[in-house]
């Protein structure tokens, strides 16, 4: 059997598939990483707790290094690799363990090493070239779009390779392959300085008073099982309390304000969410990679935007759980693979790899 394990600084995500290779199951938990690395421990031992009792191969990926518990990434990465071999090694000491180094492919936990000859740099937010890795393998060209909770992904591929130009997050933030919203945690801050409200332009507050979260339950289309973070207020979770947070923004109160100018005002966040991930494909797109006709294959919770974005630029859209999925799964389970698609792939690539 083979897990793979997307450790993200919000997130912990696994994905397991028997030993012929069949998705089994798919899991989301909590992992507020920046709290402490108890928060990890919390959510693989919950992990832990559902897997069979049967020799398995452990494949690990990883963002949350990037968490401010770290003095920088490569920290970040020794930690967590080496709190996954020990922890594995009490509870699972048959185990074996398997960490994606990117274009390096796999390597044992020992290997892992910082500064000048290091691989750390490889190995940290590596987790978008697993998906696109597995995407191209499934199919020829396209260009992976994958919104999550808090970044959004766009990934070109060709020829069955990869095309994208930026390596590192940096890199990857300069080529518009990395634009850093998502459809949860962004603070509405973060999206806009002046917006609409009430038929005039309004200057915002430049606070944390609300998230994309807040804008996606106001419109009626948010999955409640992926926002798995307080909001920003440690308020309810209710359209109610969103347009409570939303009307924040612009200095309202709620009830007192029109439900409409709320509505408007959500739909417009999302608008602004939606044009920010645009320019980025824009720029990816301008570079020519892939061929006129080749899809936007969504991935993530926000996977759903992603159809909107290929009608913007006329283009197919395929849903990444179509190249990830053997066909025979539930569509509950496909949700979940497209949901925590760097968890299936690095799996998949795992059992692809002999290490």
């Amino acid at each position: 059997m083979i897990v793979g394990w997307d450790i993200g600084g919000a997130h912990l995500k696994a994905a397991w598939l028997d030993a012929g290779g069949r998705l089994e199951k798919v899991i989301q938990l909590p992992c507020p990483l920046w709290q402490g690395m108890d928060r990890l421990q919390t959510a693989c031992d919950a992990v832990l707790a559902e897997l069979p009792d049967r020799p398995t191969r452990h494949a690990v990926t990883m963002t949350g290094e990037m968490a401010d518990l770290f003095q920088d990434r490569a920290a970040g990465v020794l930690a967590i690799v080496a709190f996954m071999r020990d922890h594995l090694a009490r509870h699972r000491r048959d185990d074996e363990l398997r960490i994606f180094a990117g274009s390096s492919g796999f390597v044992q936990a020992d290997e892992v090493r910082a500064g000048a000859g290091g691989n750390t740099e490889l190995i940290a937010s590596a987790n978008w070239l697993a998906t696109a890795l597995r995407c191209a393998r499934s199919r020829a060209e396209g260009i992976l779009v994958d919104i999550g909770s808090t970044t959004t992904d766009l990934i070109p591929f060709s020829n069955s390779r990869v095309d994208a130009v930026g390596a590192s997050d940096r890199e990857r933030l300069a080529r518009g392959e990395l634009v850093y919203v998502g459809i949860i945690r962004t603070p509405l801050m973060a999206l806009a300085r002046w917006v609409p409200f009430a038929g005039a332009w309004r200057g915002t507050m430049n606070e944390f008073f609300a998230t994309t979260a807040d804008v996606f339950r106001v419109v009626g289309k948010l999955d409640e099982a992926s926002d798995t973070q307080p909001a920003a207020d440690g308020g309810p979770k209710t359209p109610e309390a969103s347009a409570r947070r939303l009307l924040r923004m612009v200095a309202e109160d709620f009830p007192g304000s029109d439900m409409n100018d709320i509505r408007n005002l959500a739909l417009w966040y999302r608008q602004r969410l939606l044009e920010s991930i645009a320019n980025g494909l824009s720029l990816c797109l301008a570079r020519g990679k892939v061929p006129a006709d080749a899809p936007l294959v969504g991935a993530g919770v926000g996977r759903w935007l992603v159809a909107d974005l290929a009608a913007r630029c006329q283009r197919p859209y395929r849903s990444v759980d179509d190249l990830l999925c053997a066909g025979n799964e539930t569509p509950a389970l496909r949700a979940r693979a497209a949901d925590c698609a760097p968890a299936v792939a690095v799996a998949q690539l795992l059992l692809e790899t002999r290490v």
